[in-house]
C-alpha cells in the first residue's frame, strides 16, 4: 500500500503522493546557524531522511529542500559576541553541520537555500503583503497583520479566547522577536528596522535599512524552490507555534492557496529520561557523543527506536544497544549477499518496481513504514525476519534465487533506513583520554595506586576503560 502519514493539520492519516503525479515536492526547515546541532535537532532530521527515503522506495521521485537560516536574532548577536562578520560566522556552523549530516549518513537536499542569498524575494512577498492590506509599517518595521487572516491559529489550533483576546489591539502587541510562546500570539515581525546593536547586518528596503524576520525568510525560500502549494512541510514540534503558523498565514495571504497539502512533525527527544535544555547541560551534539567512542551509525540507529510522534528517551545504553544490532546486521548481510551470490552489491535504492510480484521475509518491516513511517516497529520485524532467513543459511536450505529476493527486500529495508552495515573500525580515544592514560601509566609503574585509581576513574566517567596488559595497556569505549 502506499505510505500513509500523520497530518498535524486535520489531525488524521493521508496518503503520500505528488500533487504533479511524478515528483514529491517537501521542504525541511533546516539549521540556524549560531552553534552546533543537539542530537534533539537530528531527530528531526534523521526522520525527515527516512521519509525521503522510504518515498524513493517506494518509487517516487523527490525533491527535498532544506533551508540554512543563517541571519536572524541568535546568528546576529552571536557574530558580534565573536567580532566575527555574519558570513564568516555562518560558515564554520554551516560547514560544522553538514559534517554532522555525513556522520549520521543523511543523503543532501536537492536544494539548500540561505535567507540572506534569498532577501530580495522575501521583500518582495512584504511588498505584496502590505499591498493587499494583510502587513503594516511602524517605525520602519513591518508587520502581519493576523488579524486580517481569519484562519490564523488552526495549525496549532489555538483556541479562540486567545486569538480574540490578542486581535484586540494587535498593532500594540507586535512582536519583533523571531521565536515566542503560544501564549503570546499577536502580530509578528516581517521585516525589522535596523537597530544598533545589529551592527553591519542590514539590507535596504522600501521601508529603511533593516533585516528579515524569520517566518518570511522560510515562505520565500520554499516557494521559490517549490511553488505555492508544497507536497509537505515538515519540522520539529516546537516549530508548529509561531514559526510555521506565520509561514502558512502569510505565504497563503499572499498566493490565495493552500500553503502545504501535508505537515510532518517530528517530537522532542530526552536525554537519560530529563527535557534537553541548557540548564541541565545535556544538549548532546555529535562531537560529544562520539567522543566517548560511538559512531554517527549508531547515534542513528537510537534515533529510529522511538514512533516520531512520541519523544524518545535517549540513553547511553542505548548506543551500546545500537552498536550490537548493527555488528549483527552487518554480520547477516554479509552471509546473505554470499549466498545470494552478490559480489558486487547495488547499495543504491530498490524500489517498488524493482520488488513487484517478489516474496521476501521483510515485508512486514516495510509495512510498518508505509504504516505512519513506524521506525521502532519496522527495526523489530527486521529482526523477526532476520532470524527466520539466518536459520535457513545456516540449515543450508535458502537457494540462491529466493536469497536475491530476500536480498532486494533487505537492501531496500536498509536503504529505507539509512543504515550502513560496514563493518565498525575500532573507535579511537580522543587524544585528552590517551594523555590520562599515559599519567596513569606513569603512576601505575611509580607504585602510585591511588593516581592510578583516581585517573582511571576520571577515563571511565568519560566513556572509556582500561585494559593493562604486561608491558602496557589498551583503551576501549566503556561497557557500562
Amino acid at each position: 500500500m502506499p505510505i500513509q502519514l500523520f497530518d498535524t493539520l486535520s489531525r488524521t492519516y493521508k496518503t503520500l503522493t505528488p500533487a504533479d503525479g511524478e515528483t514529491f515536492r517537501f521542504y525541511c526547515c533546516g539549521p540556524t546557524v549560531y552553534g552546533a546541532a543537539h542530537i534533539g535537532n537530528f531527530r528531526t532530521f534523521v526522520l525527515q531522511d527516512i521519509l525521503r527515503r522510504s518515498l524513493e522506495a517506494e518509487g517516487w521521485a523527490t525533491r527535498h529542500t532544506r533551508n540554512i537560516t543563517d541571519v536572524d536574532d541568535k546568528t546576529i548577536r552571536e557574530s558580534q559576541e565573536e567580532r566575527k562578520s555574519l558570513r564568516e560566522f555562518t560558515e564554520f556552523w554551516r560547514e560544522r553541520f553538514h559534517r554532522d549530516c555525513a556522520a549520521l549518513n543523511l543523503l543532501p537536499p536537492h536544494v539548500e537555500p540561505s535567507a540572506v542569498a534569498h532577501v530580495d524575494r522575501q521583500i518582495e512577498l512584504i511588498q505584496k503583503l502590505i499591498e493587499n492590506g494583510h502587513a503594516y509599517v511602524e517605525n520602519g518595521s513591518v508587520y502581519f497583520s493576523i488579524q486580517s487572516f481569519p484562519e490564523y491559529g488552526r495549525l496549532s489550533h489555538l483556541a479562540e479566547r486567545e486569538l480574540t483576546t490578542d486581535r484586540e489591539g494587535a498593532q500594540h502587541q507586535a512582536h519583533d522577536q523571531d521565536e515566542y510562546e503560544r501564549e503570546t500570539a499577536a502580530d509578528f515581525a516581517l521585516w525589522k528596522a535596523r537597530k544598533p546593536e545589529d551592527g553591519p547586518n542590514y539590507w535596504e528596503s522600501p521601508w529603511g535599512e533593516g533585516r528579515p524576520g524569520w517566518h518570511i525568510e522560510c515562505s520565500a525560500m520554499s516557494m521559490q524552490y517549490l511553488g505555492a502549494t508544497l507536497d509537505l512541510h515538515s519540522g520539529g514540534i516546537d516549530l508548529i507555534f509561531p514559526h510555521h503558523e506565520n509561514e502558512i498565514a502569510q505565504s497563503e495571504a499572499v498566493t490565495g492557496k493552500a500553503f502545504a497539502s501535508h505537515w510532518f512533525h517530528v517530537a522532542h527527544l530526552l536525554v537519560e529520561d530529563n527535557k534537553m535544555s541548557k540548564s541541565l547541560g545535556n544538549l548532546l551534539t555529535l562531537d560529544e557523543i562520539m567522543e566517548k567512542g560511538h559512531t554517527g551509525q549508531e547515534i542513528r540507529y537510537v534515533l529510529l527506536e522511538g514512533h516520531y510522534r512520541h519523544p524518545l528517551n535517549f540513553t547511553w545504553g542505548a548506543l551500546k544497544a545500537a552498536r550490537k544490532a548493527l555488528q549483527r546486521m552487518a554480520r547477516f548481510d554479509e552471509a546473505l549477499r554470499r549466498v545470494a551470490k552478490v559480489s558486487d552489491p547495488d547499495l543504491g535504492c530498490p524500489d517498488s518496481k524493482r520488488l513487484h510480484g517478489v516474496s521476501h521475509s521483510f515485508e512486514k518491516a516495510w509495512s510498518a513504514l508505509e504504516n505512519d513511517l513506524n521506525t521502532p516497529e519496522a527495526l523489530g520485524q527486521i529482526f523477526v525476519a532476520l532470524k527466520r532467513v539466518q536459520r535457513e543459511i545456516d540449515n543450508g536450505s535458502l537457494g540462491s534465487e529466493r536469497a536475491n529476493h530476500e536480498w532486494l527486500g533487505w537492501r531496500r529495508m536498509i536503504y529505507a533506513l539509512g543504515i550502513r552495515l560496514e563493518q565498525p573500525e575500532a573507535p579511537k580515544p580522543p587524544e585528552e583520554i590517551v594523555k590520562l592514560a599515559d599519567a596513569r601509566w606513569e603512576a601505575k609503574k611509580k607504585r602510585d595506586f591511588a593516581t592510578a585509581d583516581q585517573l582511571r576513574e576520571t577515563i571511565r566517567s568519560r566513556g572509556w576503560q582500561v585494559k593493562d596488559r604486561p608491558d602496557h595497556y589498551e583503551l576501549a569505549p566503556s561497557e557500562e
